[in-house]
């Protein structure tokens, strides 16, 4: 039983500690990793290599074996858990749901609007927190659209890109989703920013976190039904498909362009997907 509120807290004994035993994991990732690299085309084939580029996705063939473990998560477990959720909650008490989700997301994408200098930006979060927070209840229902300030996405991820940071290769990681080693840092920046991290005692916020995430999760999952059913209904190739959405929707994301999208997920890490969300 956790009983020290930032017992899990980066610097903290425990976090190190955790730190340390994950480095073996990390070693091992590593390894695989470089033993799985995609082979690289001919330099003699232009278009080859320019497509070998484009989709950064040097670790290829361990990246296929991860996305094979997770679509048989997802047919197993995934799937299964968000068909249930849209049976049981009517579309209103989702549409509540992911409202508050991302309300309670709105303080790490305000330190993100600022990391980046968006002074703008960070006034309109500011201001959708303000009146979801108030007039929408806790953010249950979003009145901050009433008054025109629309919702963006924003992460850490995001903020590494803006300064300059690379992105490393094309991750797939299970569960999670596409990722990126810049968007993996960047979850853990956000972790650092989230008020709730450091709230309230150890239990209190792990219950609190425990539930935010699988509501997320179930949240995110639910509204992919049809699309990842269309996709592998209609792709000849749908890690490839899943892969062109994300790097082009992530791309959409670091240049702030209007996306619409819901600002529920806790970082960079999958979050590209939500391209083909209906």
């Amino acid at each position: 039983m956790i009983r020290s509120r930032l017992s899990n807290a980066p610097g903290t004994l425990r976090g190190r500690d955790r730190t340390r035993s994950a480095l073996p994991f990390l070693a091992l990732s590593l390894a695989l990793g470089l033993g799985a690299c995609a082979t690289r085309p001919d330099p003699r084939d232009a278009e080859a290599v320019a497509e070998f580029r484009a989709n950064n996705d040097p670790l290829e063939p361990l990246n296929r074996g991860a996305f094979f473990v997770n679509e048989g998560l997802d047919t197993l477990v995934l799937r299964p858990a968000a068909e249930m959720y849209r049976i049981f909650l009517p579309p209103e008490v989702r549409t509540a749901i992911r409202n508050v989700l991302a309300n309670l997301r709105t303080p790490v994408i305000l330190a993100n609007d600022l990391l980046q200098g968006e002074t703008q930006r960070a006034a309109t979060t500011t201001g959708r927190f303000l009146v979801n927070t108030t007039i929408g209840i806790g953010g249950i229902f979003d009145r901050a659209k009433d008054f025109g300030l629309i919702g963006h996405t924003e992460d850490f991820g995001q903020t590494l890109a803006v300064w300059g940071a690379p992105e490393g290769p094309y991750l797939f990681i299970p569960v999670l989703g596409p990722s990126s080693p810049r968007d993996v840092v960047g979850f853990a920046g956000d972790v650092a920013m989230n008020p709730l991290t450091y709230t309230g005692n150890a239990e209190t916020w792990e219950a609190i976190n425990i539930t935010r995430t699988t509501t997320t999760a179930l949240d995110a999952r639910e509204g992919l039904i049809e699309p990842l059913d269309q996709v592998r209904a209609t792709s000849l190739d749908p890690y490839a498909t899943i892969r062109s959405a994300y790097r082009q929707r992530r791309l959409v994301e670091i240049r702030n362009a209007p996306t619409g999208a819901a600002a529920t997920s806790d970082s960079g890490l999958g979050s590209g997907i939500q391209g083909l969300r209906r």
